[in-house]
């Protein structure tokens, strides 16, 4: 097999060749269909405090879409040729794709029975590797932490890889969707989406009565604004991380009786609704495809802020 192989911060990618991975106890091959480039990977290269994270060298890639190629010893009810997405989180034995195993950079990879999700028929393999992180964690932050129901209104600021997905969801779900991004081209992409109407900020918004806001920047000020501009009992929850800290008005919370959530990843549950939802055409995101050779290409695509949607790496089949 080959793969875009991590080693250290500051040091770019490099294609290595390993043996094929073999099939240990509780765990399945896959042959890597798709892989899916984030910008959690950007950080990694540029930021020591990434570090701790990984078991370098590795190869990168913790959005996978792969076909079982063997089961390992006590694998149930998957069979050799069954399409599989990889939920990043909650491998019993903490193992992540792209970090402490080897990810989708590879044209091969492995993951533990309790991380896969069936793709539905007929969906793309790119869509279907590109829920595993930002789709999902997008259904996570919005469905599960968020607690939307329909009819209520929903604010959502930024509108990046995960804030297209977030906005779309809330929407199909049958939320009144008001976003917040200073970008023109985002709030012309968040329109699209079925936002019923878009701000460079959130408090823009305060007479809408936001019952939960969905914070996909994180920047700080952000967070605070969603905090002072969330309704009566609301709810905020905070995704993104461009900044370490907010500044929370302490009165705002507890006058408004505020619930303030964090949102990291997914469960399989929350994947396997993101597909289901995919597979039926509504929630449809932008896709940029690439080859195995590209992947070094993709990420100074990522750095330099010149992809619009998901990067995905594609693989022949």
């Amino acid at each position: 097999m080959k793969g875009w192989e991590f080693t250290a911060t500051h040091q770019p990618l490099k294609v290595v060749e390993k043996p094929d991975p073999k099939a240990k106890p509780g765990y399945v091959v896959l042959k890597t269909l798709a892989g899916g480039l984030c910008h959690s990977d950007v950080s990694a290269l540029e930021h020591e405090s990434w570090m701790p994270m990984f078991n370098a060298p590795v190869i990168m890639g913790h959005e996978v879409c792969g076909r079982i190629t063997e089961l390992g010893e006590g694998v149930e009810g998957w069979k050799v040729g069954d399409v599989v997405s990889v939920c990043p989180l909650y491998a019993k034995d903490g193992t992540t794709p792209g970090y402490t195993r080897d990810g989708g950079y590879g044209t091969m990879t492995t993951a533990p029975v309790e991380q896969l999700v069936k793709v539905p028929e007929g969906l793309s393999y790119a869509k279907a590797a590109a829920a595993t992180d930002a789709g999902a964690t997008s259904y996570h932050a919005v469905c599960t932490v968020g607690g939307i129901k329909p009819g209520m209104n929903v604010g959502i600021i930024g509108v990046g890889g995960l804030g297209q997905f977030g906005v779309r969801i809330a929407v199909v779900k049958g939320c009144n969707v008001y976003v917040a991004t200073r970008k023109k081209e985002a709030q012309e992409l968040a329109l699209s989406l079925g936002a019923k109407e878009v701000a460079s900020s959130i408090t823009e918004f305060a007479d809408k009565h936001l019952d939960v806001i969905v914070d996909f920047a994180g920047g700080g000020q952000t967070t605070t604004d969603a905090i002072n501009t969330v309704a009566q009992y609301g709810r905020v929850v905070i995704v993104g991380m461009a900044k370490d800290e907010a500044e929370i008005n302490t009165m705002s919370m507890i006058l408004k009786e505020l619930t303030f959530a964090g949102s990291q990843g997914s469960t399989t549950d929350d994947l396997r609704d993101c597909l289901e939802l995919m597979a039926t055409g509504e929630l449809d995101p932008i896709i940029n495809t690439i080859s195995f050779d590209q992947i070094g290409e993709g990420i100074d695509m990522l750095t330099e802020g010149k992809v619009k949607g998901r990067l995905v790496c594609v693989y022949e089949d």
